[in-house]
């Protein structure tokens, strides 16, 4: 049997348009997953971070109520937490406001990325 050239053309044309088809098939079911997967990596990383401001704001407070408000005058202050974890939160700040025996410790980021601030408040004796 002899094979001619255009017989073996036309076979690895045919092997390559199912290749490409197999492709765009594999391109279509795959694409909505990572797109999906994309946007879970920026909930979680938010979820994530806004949990992370809050065990900080409410230890904090928790301080606070115990005595350390004592060394702060009336009106609103930057306040500087100690804690490791604050690492994991995006640029922001935290902000002790003293009205009288009313406390209110807040902590906002300074991006506008989704993260609604953590208003911790509490009446101390």
């Amino acid at each position: 049997m002899v094979i001619r050239p255009s017989q073996i053309a036309s076979r690895h044309g045919f092997f390559i348009s199912e290749m490409v088809l197999a492709l765009a098939i594999l391109l279509i079911a795959v694409v909505p997953f990572a797109l999906v997967a994309s946007s879970d990596v920026k909930l979680f990383r938010g979820t994530y971070q806004r949990t992370v401001a809050m065990e900080i704001v409410d230890g904090e407070i928790e301080i606070l109520a115990a005595g350390a408000w004592r060394d702060f005058p009336e009106g609103s202050h930057p306040y500087a937490v100690h804690a490791n974890a604050a690492a994991n939160l995006p640029p922001g700040k935290f902000k002790l406001t003293r009205t009288g025996n009313h406390l209110r410790l807040e902590w906002s980021s300074a991006k506008k990325i989704g993260i609604k601030p953590v208003v911790r408040e509490v009446n101390v004796k």
